[in-house]
């Protein structure tokens, strides 16, 4: 080993015994170049930040090149440091940096695709966009080798689906072909935290999209498999009795809920789940489907699923509750139950997911519509909606005989509660007796 190898393995073991790693990329290639071309140059990769260099190394100097992080000259050799690829993200052989851009520049062998040299990982500056190719070319595609510039980052996978969903993009070929390609390894080694954290940037009225490349992907797959089965698990779409698949009817339903209650992504995610207890209550009898309670077990199934992807506790509680409560709207409610309903947290999203569905199924309105009218009417305070008094207690303290004018004192009666003019029953014995004497 010559003087400048020997001094590299040097100062990576200083940097190992402080507690980071260190080592000499591609050591073969740069003795070689030494060997033929006598370089004084010698790249080390190490995870140990700036501040800490220059601790242990007085003498070390900064760098303006893309991931160069510090520069030391010693003994006539320059060693150059290069930062370590730490994304969780990535795929496990992507972890090791085997070639720089220096490097590169020198290698015989070269190829007009750089990224298709053996180089998954060359460090360079954060980028919201990095890996990407730019968008104005109408597509979404990454850059260079997609198959080796997704090993880079395999989150680069989902967020790609993003884009897509997000600009209203096709994915390209390629870039498709190694997503699909890579989809095992995506789910393995990205934890679900980051998976969710791409899916939260997703914008509500575009989760559709987001979800249908998930699944068209094999993502979904892996991700929520209960949600993939259920293109397996049909249902009658409306009165028509055509059938469709309950995944086709949930991304129909994600579509049409924000086109009255826009920029609601939680509104839209208890859409994607509000069906799901349907795969687990499916019994087919007297030639109909039939899925008895499936709010209540999709619920629990629902909380299962977003508790695994790491979703924040409040979140889970909000959209399960939406998912527990989403059939709340759907039968013909009395006045009564209209004041039960609207006595449930979130009810105006409960009733745009009602709606949502209607549109997706091409469905009946009348139940709706009815229950938007018991809505309104349900909003008049409960004592102000019926008389302190009955038909018949009417009839009890006036005397009357059953006729139009017990009628016309219940009305006068109520008339009065509303006005303020009555507030108890002794109050509205005194008003009926006295209305009684004006008839």
């Amino acid at each position: 080993m010559t003087q400048p190898f020997k001094d590299a393995v040097a100062i990576c073991k200083t940097i190992l015994r402080n507690g980071y790693d260190a080592y000499v990329i591609n050591a073969r290639f740069q003795q070689e170049l030494e060997r033929l071309d006598g370089e004084r140059e010698v790249d080390i990769a190490t995870d140990m930040p700036w501040e800490e260099l220059v601790k242990i190394f007085p003498n070390a100097g900064t760098s303006d090149l893309p991931g160069e992080i510090a520069v030391i000259k010693e003994g006539g050799t320059k060693f150059l440091f290069h930062e370590v690829n730490q994304l969780e993200t990535a795929h496990p052989e992507a972890l090791l940096v085997r070639t720089t851009a220096r490097l590169e520049s020198r290698m015989a062998l070269r190829r007009k695709d750089k990224t298709s040299l053996a180089c998954p990982y060359i460090p360079k500056a954060a980028d919201l966009y990095e890996g990407f190719a730019d968008m104005s070319e109408g597509r979404i595609r990454l850059t260079g080798e997609p198959t080796l510039t997704l090993k880079r980052n395999l989150l680069y996978g989902v967020r790609a689906l993003r884009f897509a969903a997000n600009y209203d993009l096709p994915v390209e070929e390629n870039t498709w072909v190694a997503i699909v390609r890579s989809a095992q390894r995506i789910l393995d080694y990205v934890p679900p935290s980051d998976i969710m954290d791409e899916w939260r940037k997703v914008e509500a009225e575009n989760l559709w999209k987001f979800v249908q490349l998930l699944f068209d992907s094999m993502l979904l797959h892996g991700l929520i498999p209960q949600m993939a089965a259920l293109t397996r698990v049909r249902h009658i779409k409306n009165a028509a009795g055509a059938e469709e698949s309950v995944f086709e009817h949930t991304i129909e339903v994600m579509r049409r809920y924000p086109e009255e209650l826009p920029y609601d992504w939680y509104g839209v995610m208890a859409c994607l789940f509000h069906d799901l207890g349907k795969l687990f209550t499916a019994e087919y009898f007297d030639g109909k489907w039939h899925f008895h309670q499936h709010h209540r077990v999709g619920a629990q199934v629902t909380r299962k699923v977003l508790t695994g992807l790491r979703l924040p506790n409040e979140d889970v509680d909000l959209i399960c509750h939406l998912v527990r409560h989403h059939m709340r709207f759907q039968y013909m409610l009395t006045e009564r139950g209209a004041r039960r309903f609207m006595a449930l947290e979130e009810y105006p999203r409960l009733v745009e997911m009602s709606r949502a569905d209607i549109k997706a199924r091409e469905g009946n309105y009348t139940n709706f519509n009815h229950n938007l009218k018991m809505l309104e009417k349900a909003k008049t305070p409960e004592e102000m909606s019926e008389p302190l008094l009955n038909g018949n207690e009417i009839m009890d303290f006036t005397g009357l005989p059953p006729s139009p004018a017990i009628g016309m004192i219940r009305d006068a009666l109520l008339k009065a509660q509303i006005e303020g003019k009555v507030s108890s029953v002794p109050e509205a014995v005194e008003f009926v007796l006295n209305y009684k004497k004006s008839l």
